[in-house]
């Protein structure tokens, strides 16, 4: 799919865009105000390698030849519904390309691939403090839930967490 008036192709990421979308990333994280501490290496690994843990959808200029944006995504599971799901992690679009329905369209790309996949549900989360974001995503029929929190263990936390099952 391209945007006529941008110019941008919506497509499946290849190995070779790796390096962009890790820069992507980084500006992702810089607008959150968040450190990276993964790398390029990991990144190729999880969305090319033997055993992809991810998928990526890019959107790329084709004037310019160069990433624009991307959206990363991975398959999860409901219980309730007993379909499989898909979990968007990271949707980005550098900041001059906004407002040209490359947003909607990654989004839409990584709808389709659940259509086809037949998963009950598409799903991701949002910050409570970006605004903006939260009525884009309530514009494509998105449903905030208020209810829910997200429940995170890393690091020494999540080795802490992998011990105790061992220690009971």
């Amino acid at each position: 799919m391209v945007a006529e008036a941008s110019k941008v192709q919506i497509r499946p990421a290849i190995a070779a865009d790796n390096l962009e979308i890790f820069g992507l990333i980084q500006a992702l994280a810089t607008y959150e105000n968040l450190t990276v501490t993964g790398s390029a290496a990991n990144l190729a690994d999880d969305l090319f390698g033997a055993f992809p843990a991810a998928e990526a959808i890019v959107a790329e200029d084709l004037e310019l030849g160069k990433l624009v944006g991307f959206v990363l995504f991975f398959a999860n599971y409901s219980t309730f519904l007993t379909r499989p799901g898909i979990h968007l992690e990271d949707l980005f679009v550098l900041p001059q390309y906004r407002r040209q329905g490359i947003g909607k369209s990654l989004i839409a790309a990584v709808a389709q691939v659940a259509i086809a996949r037949n998963c009950a549900r598409l799903e991701w989360s949002v910050l409570d403090w970006n605004s903006l974001a939260i009525d884009f995503y309530r514009g494509l029929g998105a449903e905030v839930l208020p209810d829910w929190r997200i429940c995170r263990v890393t690091g020494t936390g999540l080795t802490n967490l992998a011990g105790a099952a061992l220690a009971d």
